[in-house]
């Protein structure tokens, strides 16, 4: 199984080259990490990088429109303002959505007997209910979230390299979007000169791409957690559970930024044009919380702003704009599922998670699954592991080259010089 990860990094690198300078890494090492991150200078995002060929692929369609693409200036900032008002939202008003749309996905659950799910599959439709009725004002009707569901979950799976992307249900997405701004009936509109195709292209990657595909990941790491780590329900032991699990499991992997002056990092000057990579996983195994264990009560005695812990990014550049709402509604979410169901799981638990969280669910007051199930839980995801690993390097391998023969990142800067 190694050996398969191992040739996959080696064509992944073969294919993009050997771009970018880790951070950390032997260059600029964790202690100047978020200096670096905050440098005014470190805020290119994806002109100049042959990496963003990669990631406009996966996003697709209106990659140029991803808040987190747009290069900074003016429309960027207009964007960035627009997501965080429709975020602004206060902390009992996140409780309330997150706590009734979990409620409403939970009770087409069994009451009476075990369930066995994939965690990030049973949360999409949370999200997607969330986020719809924050930038709509209204109830996610039925259709509407089969369409939201079925583009985010095409979206992380071709990421992960466990499927080709299905463009057809991406953009039977941004045909209701456009449809509804066309109608005047969506809330959140973009101000001249974006035009409604633009709009639409920005509400589905920031609200129905990335919001929906992170919120649900974060909840599958939660609960494999709260599987094997049973925890109180009190609003401070459910954030203990949730800090810890993004410090073992951050959401992001790497980001990349290329400078746009030369920045001074201890003894090394990074040139302009350089493409940082930054590596989250990396950072936060450094310092104070540096190990694996899992170990939520670290958190009562260690501050977050004493460990290099940065679950939603660096404030100073492009933080997760829903850093606000997102930890009350991760609680919320988690509270409820808690509340109702004991959870048990035997997989292997990564921060990719391909096998998008096998477990069982079962409601309080009733038995549990036995060991017997939880040894065929664990033999069972072995083996399919074996075959996603396959997966990844032929389909993950046939869409590098795809990207790298579309340049839609490329192509659409040489457009705009012209």
């Amino acid at each position: 199984m190694s050996a398969v990860v191992r040739l996959r990094e080696w064509i992944f690198q073969r294919v993009n080259g050997a771009e970018g300078i880790p951070v950390p890494g032997p260059l600029v090492g964790a202690e100047h990490f978020e200096q670096v991150y905050s440098d005014p200078a470190a805020d290119g995002r994806s002109r100049g990088a042959g990496l963003s060929d990669l990631f406009w692929y996966w996003l697709a369609p209106g990659p140029q429109m991803h808040q987190e693409h747009l290069e900074p200036g003016d429309r960027y900032q207009t964007v960035a303002r627009t997501t965080r008002k429709v975020l602004a939202v206060p902390h009992a008003r996140s409780d309330e959505l997150a706590t009734a749309a979990t409620r409403r996905i939970l009770d087409e659950l069994p009451t009476a007997r075990t369930s066995f799910v994939r965690l990030r599959d049973l949360m999409m439709p949370v999200w997607a209910e969330v986020f719809f009725e924050l930038v709509f004002d209204e109830r996610c009707p039925p259709e509407a979230k089969k369409l939201v569901v079925a583009n985010a979950d095409d979206v992380v799976t071709a990421l992960k390299g466990l499927s080709l992307r299905h463009m057809r249900r991406r953009h039977r997405l941004t045909r209701y979007l456009l449809a509804r701004l066309t109608e005047k009936t969506c809330p959140v509109v973009l101000p001249p000169p974006f035009t409604d195709q633009e709009t639409a292209w920005y509400l589905q990657g920031a609200f129905f791409n990335t919001a929906v595909v992170q919120m649900s990941e974060a909840m599958a790491h939660i609960l494999l957690c709260a599987a094997n780590h049973p925890t109180e329900l009190s609003d401070d032991a459910l954030d203990r559970l949730i800090d810890e699990t993004l410090r073992v499991h951050p959401l992001f992997g790497i980001a990349h930024r290329i400078t746009s002056a030369p920045i001074v990092a201890g003894d090394v000057t990074i040139p302009t044009g350089s493409v940082l990579l930054f590596n989250y996983l990396a950072y936060q195994r450094t310092g104070p919380a540096a190990d694996d264990e899992f170990r939520p009560e670290r958190w009562l005695t260690l501050k977050r702003k004493n460990a290099n812990f940065i679950p939603y990014g660096v404030t100073a550049n492009r933080a997760c704009p829903a850093r606000g709402a997102a930890p009350v509604m991760l609680r919320a979410a988690t509270r409820e599922v808690l509340r109702r169901f004991t959870l048990a799981s035997s997989v292997a638990h990564t921060r990719s998670l391909p096998n998008r969280g096998p477990a069982y669910l079962t409601p309080i007051g009733h038995e549990g699954p036995g060991n017997g199930r939880l040894i065929a839980l664990r033999r069972a995801d072995r083996v399919a592991d074996a075959g996603r690993s396959l997966k990844q390097l032929v389909l993950g391998t046939w869409m590098v080259l795809d990207a790298r023969r579309q340049k839609l990142c490329t192509t659409h800067f040489q457009e705009v010089r012209r």
